[in-house]
Order: C-alpha cells, then structure tokens, then sequence
C-alpha cells in the first residue's frame, strides 16, 4: 500500500514552517522556506504524488496562499485558527516548528473544522468595503479630533454656516495658534470625505451589476452595503443546507451551557463574521425603528412582539438573525422578497 503524507504549514508573513508526516504519525521532514507559493511546492516536490492534506490555519494570507497552491494541484485546506490554537496551546513549548508538527497531526487524524475560502472575487468586493469602513473612519476620527481639540479650549462649533469646513474656520477666524494645527486636520477630513465618496461610488456600481444583490435589497431594511457584505462573506450559499444555519455563521445565535442539571442559554456567540453581524445588526435596526407605514411591516410587527417581551437589542438581534436567513432564502430560490405574515 502507498505512503500517504499529512503536511502542516504554520504560515507567517516571510517564513513558513513545513512538517510532512507520514501515516503512522512519524515525521519525515521538517523545515523553513519563505512564504512563497512555488518555494513551498518545491520543498513538497518529493512527496507531491502521495500527499493526502495540507493543512495551513486562517489567517490574514490564508486565502491568498489556498488559493495558489489549490492552482498549483496541492490539496490544500484551510482550518479554523480558534480550533487549531485549542489544540496548539496545550504545546509546551510554543514555536514555528512545533507548530506546524501539530498542524501536520490535525492533518493526519483528520481533527479539524475545514473553512471554505472564499473566491477572489469576494475577496475583492470584501476588500472594497472594508477600504470604505477604514476611510469613513478616517473622517470621523478626523472630526472627534478637531471638536476634542477646540473643547480643550473652549471652543465651541457653532451651527452656522451650514458647511462643515465653514463652521471650523469660523471658529479659527482669530486664533492664530490653532489655525495651523486643524487646518491640516480639516483636509484629512476632507481628503478622506471624498475617498469615501469614490469607494461608495465604486460599491453601487458592483452592487448594481449584481443580480443577487438587487434581489437581497428587496427584503426591507437591507440596502446597497448589507446586501454587498451579505453576498461577499457568504460567497456561495450552497455551502449552507439550511438557511437558518447563516443566523449560527453571522454569530448571531445564542450560546448554550449544559452540564448535566445545568442547561442555560447566554448571549450570542458573535463567533462569525464582525462585518456582517454589523450589517445585519445594523440594517434590522433601520427596520425596527421605522416610523413610516410600508414594506416591511410584517417583520416589524414580528421584532416588536419580541421587543415588548424581551427589550430592543435582544429584538434587534432576533430580527437580523431572521433577516439572514430570509436573504439566504431568496439568495437560493431566485425570488425577491415578497410581504407575508412573519
């Protein structure tokens, strides 16, 4: 019968350890290369006819190094980093090496949650969005520093005139050692004001192309960024045979203690994806603080039940977790979104 080898990589930015074991657990070789796709393929040349896993944990190159070296025909999987680090802290001592010996034994045993990479194309659109976050982010600090700054001396922003830049300068009109400290502040504002406009330019536009993503924006309280982040983390809602599991995905379900008599519930996990648990958080809010009459209703009805017996965030929370699975639903079925008793 064949040898069959189990190879762990513990990945970082400019080395990775390798360590190739074999079916009984012993380990046939053990090294340090760059983190370069073809580098690794070659330090695996000797083995590549009789490898059976690849194990490299998640982390901020995972998707980048799966993908090349699944292009390269190694039968590379990606597995849960929080898993695996349950696994690797009980080491007593913690190195790259060693490491990458007890990824290679996951590999072997087969002990180990596989995470399904996303493709490049939700790489990019995930990347989009969060270059959005980080220059609306840039602005608002921008902001908080220049109102922090003119309150430690007792300056005030007035309300008028009705620009941004026009209140601040009204406020610098005689203050000559403050002028040339926020004036630089303001143009970062600015400057990342229009990048945030440019980046939510280029999100409508993808959004637009997208069939699924003008189908999910049917579903009232989703808009153009739910939708996007919803499409982009989920990638491919096959992988999901029930709807109701993307709710457990987006950690938006509750955690679970039993212990023999002992058997409560507890908070969420929020072991999901941050970016789309906001989202979702987010867009059920805008839904369940509705004044207007429209669409929606039923579900608004539904959340305000649950609000009246529990309070508003547990009720915001229920009404992303069933947001979720309404939008993989539809992702799934091909339909948009149609009123309905909830």
């Amino acid at each position: 019968m064949e040898e069959r080898y189990y190879v762990g990589l513990d990945v970082s930015k400019d080395a990775t350890a390798i360590c190739v074991r074999r079916t009984d657990g012993g380990v046939d070789r053990a090294c340090e290369v760059a983190t370069e796709p073809d580098v690794i393929c070659a330090a695996l040349e000797d083995f590549r006819g009789s490898l059976a896993r690849v194990v490299l944990e998640t982390g901020r190159m995972s998707n980048w190094l799966h993908g090349e070296l699944t292009l390269r025909g190694l039968p590379a999987i990606c597995v849960d980093a929080r898993q695996a680090h349950a696994v690797l802290s009980q080491m007593h001592n913690k190195t790259d090496a060693n490491d990458a010996a007890m990824l290679a034994d996951l590999a072997r045993t087969g002990f180990y949650r596989k995470v399904e990479v996303k493709s490049r194309h939700a790489q990019e659109r995930r990347a989009l969005l969060l270059a959005r976050d980080a220059a609306i982010g840039a602005r608002r600090n921008a902001e908080n520093t220049i109102r922090g700054l003119l309150a430690s001396f007792g300056l005030r922003v007035p309300a008028q005139p009705r620009t941004y830049e026009g209140r601040i300068r009204a406020v610098l009109e005689d203050q000559d050692g403050l002028t040339p400290i926020i004036l630089p502040l303001l143009a970062v504002r600015t400057e990342a004001l229009r990048q945030a406009a440019a980046l939510t330019k280029e999100l409508v536009r993808q959004v637009k192309a997208s069939d699924a993503c003008r189908r999910l924006m049917t579903v009232p309280g989703v808009g153009t960024v739910a939708a996007a982040t919803f499409v982009a983390t989920i990638d491919a809602p096959g992988r999901f045979a029930k709807s109701r599991s993307v709710g457990a995905y987006a950690g938006l379900t509750s955690r679970r203690h039993q212990s023999g008599a002992v058997d409560y519930g507890g908070r969420i996990s929020k072991r999901g994806d941050r970016l789309l648990r906001t989202m979702l958080y987010e867009a059920a809010n805008a839904l369940l603080c509705r004044v207007k009459p429209g669409r929606g209703q039923a579900l608004r009805g539904w959340a305000m039940a649950v609000k009246q017996r529990t309070s508003h965030k547990k009720a915001v929370v229920a009404l992303a977790r069933k947001l979720a699975v309404i939008m993989h639903a539809i992702w799934i079925s091909g339909d948009v979104y149609q009123e309905r008793e909830a």
